[in-house]
């Protein structure tokens, strides 16, 4: 009897990337949609119950707001990208005990640019004092 030889298993996908992929999706679209609708924003790759699940996980981190649309939920992003991406920055500050080391940790590992953007950024809020730096209440 000869033996046939195995399938390796498919590999794993990076964290978050499915997440990433849905989030893309309701960014681009011009309302809230069901997840049968960023199913196929998704060219359908995805399982409408995975879909359903993933929405479901990134409404319970606040990444996105749900209504009733039929007997189900339509969704919406939140935040854009760029206010997820400080919303996460956030979540992980607030979980350290030490900030003062975490912040430090995080400054030393700026590039040149990045560092002379978050100084500009923080003397603009020094002086509107709203901490957008834009003058803006």
């Amino acid at each position: 009897m000869s033996e046939t030889p195995e399938t390796p298993p498919a590999p794993r996908r990076p964290a978050g990337e499915l997440e990433a992929g849905v989030l893309t999706a309701l960014w681009a679209a011009a309302g809230p949609l069901t997840p049968a609708e960023v199913q196929t924003a998704l060219g359908g790759r995805l399982a409408r119950t995975t879909v359903t699940t993933i929405l479901t996980r990134l409404y319970g981190k606040g990444a996105v707001s749900r209504s009733r649309a039929g007997r189900g939920y339509a969704y919406a992003p939140v935040h854009d990208s760029a206010g997820l991406t400080a919303r996460r920055m956030r979540s992980e500050l607030d979980k350290e005990d030490d900030r003062g080391t975490a912040l430090a940790r995080f400054v030393s590992e700026l590039t040149a640019e990045d560092e002379r953007l978050l100084r500009a950024l923080l003397e603009g809020a020094d002086d509107t004092g709203d901490g957008t730096g834009d003058g803006t209440p």
